[in-house]
């Protein structure tokens, strides 16, 4: 099942705050970019984010974990309520961007 359009531009939406943040539709689904870095995943209508210690810390109590597609590796699954927290949503990415490295350089 293909992410709906309205799901990826109302995450957009309720990213309107950070900085450098964008989406790459690969099969049917999409990619999250904050700084040019791949901070989450949003597949089947679900968010998924890169788990970072930090991240794990601020989400607390609403961490769960999930898996984008088949053979993926473990994410943060984020619910809806908390994807209609703007900010609460906003400081996840950038903490999760802040702990990740800078993408390897292709040649």
């Amino acid at each position: 099942m293909a992410t709906k359009n309205g799901t990826v531009e109302y995450i957009l939406d309720q990213l309107i705050s950070v900085d450098n943040i964008s989406t790459r539709k690969m099969f049917g689904e999409y990619a999250l970019y904050c700084d040019g870095k791949v901070v989450g995943l949003i597949c089947d209508d679900t968010l998924y984010i890169k788990i970072t210690e930090e991240g794990k810390k601020f989400v607390g109590k609403y961490y769960k974990e999930g898996y984008a597609y088949n053979s993926a590796k473990v994410s943060m699954q984020i619910d809806e309520d908390r994807i209609d927290d703007r900010e609460w949503l906003s400081e996840l990415i950038l903490i999760t961007s802040e702990n990740l490295p800078l993408p390897k350089q292709k040649n």
